[in-house]
């Protein structure tokens, strides 16, 4: 489940400005980012189909309020395991990824190995959610869980470096 570290990219003037519009605002049509870079449209397009076949741009997706869609609850998740060997590091992230209401899952040092974001419904789908993925685990020692009571700022954006 760990993905190998691969080097940066070099990535120019050009290329930041298309990440940083579309990090805003993935909907933008071909025409309508390159106006707002300053470059012709076939630059434009050839840009983005570069960065997403280089692995710079994983996926576009659309960005839903939890609370109208009736995932109210985030828990911020602390994980310990027993054995922390590679093997099971590695089966726990496996065991996670297949849960839909983790969104994201860091191994972490130092402290806990683990630290989750989750997004549920309410406490009753958040027990049902921890018996099965965490307390029912023998290699989970410890598990503790923050709730979020409000959410002062969220962003999906990631700083491009230079």
């Amino acid at each position: 489940m760990t993905t190998p570290q691969q080097p940066p990219i070099a990535l120019d003037d050009l290329d930041r400005r298309i990440l940083d519009q579309l990090q805003a605002d993935c909907s933008l049509t071909n025409l309508e980012l390159a106006q707002r870079v300053h470059a012709s449209t076939p630059t434009s397009l050839r840009r983005v189909r570069r960065l997403v076949e280089e692995g710079i741009i994983e996926k576009q997706v659309a960005i839903l309020n939890p609370a109208r869609v009736g995932s109210a609850l985030t828990a911020i998740i602390e994980i310990t395991l027993d054995v922390q060997t590679a093997e099971h590091l590695d089966e726990f992230e496996a065991g996670v990824a297949n849960e839909p209401a983790i969104l994201q899952c860091y191994r972490v040092s130092p402290g806990p190995d683990f630290v989750l974001i989750a997004q549920l419904a309410d406490m009753p789908a958040y027990h049902e959610m921890a018996h099965r993925v965490f307390t029912s685990k023998a290699n989970v020692r410890n598990v503790r869980t923050f709730f979020s009571v409000h959410r002062s700022k969220f962003e999906t954006r990631t700083i491009v470096a230079i």
